[in-house]
């Protein structure tokens, strides 16, 4: 009962305390109008901070900065992955959805063209038959028909180039060609110089399969001066964007041999020149004021020798021999023995 009746007299004294304080708090802020200090240090304190921005202007603005986003079912797009093309076929079949196609979009390149428009057609036997042969005579005679569309199209180049001319023009052609070939010795450190003297459609042709090979190139010399023998233009898209393709003939002698990944020699000779005839085309977007001459591609006639194949070369493989074979040469050379030991019991 003492026990009882000393708590009850705790809690009369703690709450008589609660009351006295509370009206000496209302008293103080009657009196000088702030309180805030006493009631903080008598405030509990939270076990955590609020949420709430202590500003409560721009409320509106600051909830529609937060959206919500709907996640995807990471466990559905596992047993996705995990599923084969039929059953995820069939399963979107069920949902009324098409499968997915892959389709890749083809970037349009405006800076060259896309082939070689009105190829000049070399003369067979050019770079043996001479001029005194009839052979010569022909070729000297083809070339002055094709000259006409050529003289013509010559003109609506210099209408953007008013200082073309064919013979500058040749010798740099081989100037670019020469250090094109240069730069494919090593192509990793040269690869953005190639794309200024290359198109993009000549350029995978040049360096398809060099990942797998070393080149050492060589120029020694020109057999004859290099000559421009075909000029054309072409519209796209409109008739003030235009295009030229200029062809010329390099017959020169050149170094080139070709290495594989193993360091053998799979083709040419690292010492020996060879005479090499060639008819290069280079193109210009000469309607874009800052065009360049760059090589777009080569004309191969179905007359000139071809050049050879390749030597690839393999590791051969071992392999264990099987246990059948080795009994079958065992009991071969038993019956060859036998023969021969017979033959000589005959004789």
């Amino acid at each position: 009962m003492t026990s009882r009746a000393s708590m009850a007299s705790h809690m009369v004294l703690t709450l008589r305390r609660s009351v006295a304080l509370q009206k000496a708090c209302c008293q103080c802020v009657a009196a000088t109008g702030s309180g805030t200090g006493l009631l903080a240090s008598h405030m509990q304190v939270r076990g955590f901070p609020s949420t709430k921005h202590y500003d409560p202007k721009f409320r509106k603005q600051r909830k529609e900065k937060f959206f919500k986003i709907d996640l995807p079912d990471f466990q559905k797009l596992i047993k996705d992955s995990k599923s084969t093309p039929d059953e995820f076929r069939m399963k979107l079949k069920k949902e009324g959805r098409l499968p997915p196609r892959t389709f890749q979009e083809r970037p349009i390149n405006i800076s060259n063209t896309g082939a070689i428009f009105e190829a000049f057609i070399p003369p067979e036997g050019d770079g043996k038959s001479s001029l005194i042969s009839k052979e010569g005579v022909k070729q000297k005679y083809s070339e002055l028909e094709k000259k006409g569309k050529s003289l013509l199209d010559l003109r609506k180049v210099r209408k953007f180039e008013e200082g073309f001319d064919t013979k500058e023009f040749a010798q740099l052609a081989l100037d670019i060609v020469i250090e094109a070939q240069e730069l494919l010795t090593n192509l990793e450190k040269n690869q953005e110089r190639l794309h200024d003297l290359v198109t993009e459609k000549a350029f995978p042709e040049m360096v398809h399969g060099l990942d797998t090979k070393t080149i050492r190139w060589q120029f020694v010399q020109s057999i004859e001066s290099p000559r421009t023998v075909h000029v054309r233009t072409t519209e796209m898209l409109s008739k003030d964007n235009l295009y030229a393709q200029v062809t010329v003939r390099l017959h020169t002698q050149q170094i080139l041999a070709v290495y594989d990944r193993f360091g053998r020699l799979m083709y040419g000779d690292p010492e020996q020149h060879r005479d090499v005839l060639e008819y290069v085309v280079l193109e210009k977007h000469i309607a874009n004021e800052y065009g360049q001459w760059r090589i777009h591609g080569k004309i191969i006639p179905d007359w000139m020798p071809s050049r050879g194949v390749l030597h690839k070369t393999y590791v051969k493989p071992e392999f264990d021999p099987l246990p059948e074979l080795e009994e079958e040469e065992k009991e071969e050379k038993k019956t060859e023995s036998s023969g021969e030991s017979s033959g000589l019991a005959t004789a």
